[in-house]
């Protein structure tokens, strides 16, 4: 089922176009990734659906319109910077966000687990580091048992260890049965926590679909030798080796998922090619985003 369907959306400050017609859907159980660089229109995105902001024109549908006007009801949410009572523990915030939103839960003790803040649930907010305000605020939107919650920029200013503990904590959510959004320009995190993505550069779509569609599955080699002519030669004519790239100290060439390194390495031997360096990778979602991002700017 679709829980969100977003319909040619554009938001408009005078001259800027914000959002330009944006289009794209969300259904029941995806991890949805809205993925593009500072400035794309992800915040604005999320402030028009959430009802914060106006659209210039377009629509939304939240699931598929059967809770009428209520379906605010039905959704958690950050948008940018958590904002609590500094002098107040974290059972208190909690318990003021359960206030506005009209629900009977008093027992805050599940979600502080869940987050990894029961131990400091007497604390006052203001001493809490970034890491553990984020998770706070992650706490607050499940408050009420939202079917859908929306977090942006979930790890933005964390250092790597924050980063991990919001990335497992969003993944546990999305396994418990929720429908996640999550808003990003970190390319990384949102091909290790998300399982569908939207990218959108300066308002427009770009791409969207399974992270598992839009990424490739080819692999990407370096490769080296002494002899730079002769291994080219050699890549040139290796079956499932495409789009070789000379890049002074090795070749970078694209090549079909079945390719086995090991294999490519003997036969280059026994044909006389010595490889000094030979490096296999998947591609990243961070090269097909500067792929997508480089097909839109010349069309």
């Amino acid at each position: 089922m679709d829980v969100l369907r977003v319909d040619n959306l554009s938001k408009h400050y005078g001259s800027l176009k914000a959002l330009d017609r944006l289009s794209f859907k969300v259904e029941s159980g995806q991890i949805m990734g809205l993925l593009g660089p500072n400035g794309s229109g992800k915040t604005t995105t999320l402030g028009i659906i959430l009802g914060i902001l106006k659209q210039t024109s377009g629509d939304f549908t939240w699931f598929q319109n059967q809770y009428a006007g209520r379906h605010r009801m039905h959704i958690g949410s950050i948008l940018e910077t958590p904002n609590f009572y500094p002098y107040l523990n974290a059972d208190d915030n909690l318990d003021i966000i359960r206030q506005i939103k009209n629900v009977d839960q008093k027992d805050f003790t599940e979600l502080l687990q869940l987050v990894k803040l029961e131990k400091r649930r007497t604390s006052a907010f203001r001493a809490y580091s970034l890491g553990m305000k984020q998770r706070l605020a992650i706490a607050a939107t499940l408050i009420g048992n939202p079917e859908i919650v929306i977090f942006d920029e979930p790890t933005n200013g964390l250092d790597p260890e924050g980063i991990a503990e919001v990335r497992n904590i969003l993944k546990e959510i999305a396994s418990r049965g929720k429908t996640v959004i999550m808003a990003s320009h970190i390319l990384d995190e949102v091909e290790k926590i998300c399982s569908h993505v939207t990218i959108i550069k300066k308002g427009k779509l770009l791409s969207t679909g399974p992270v598992g569609a839009i990424l490739n599955n080819d692999i990407t080699l370096e490769i080296g030798s002494t002899n730079a002519l002769r291994l080219k030669e050699f890549l040139q004519s290796y079956p499932g080796i495409n789009h070789i790239k000379d890049l002074g100290s090795h070749f970078e060439c694209t090549a079909e998922e079945s390719l086995q390194s090991a294999q490519l390495n003997l036969t280059a031997v026994k044909q006389g090619v010595e490889i000094n360096h030979l490096v296999s990778r998947k591609r990243r979602l961070e090269e097909e985003f500067l792929e997508i991002t480089k097909s839109a700017a010349n069309n």
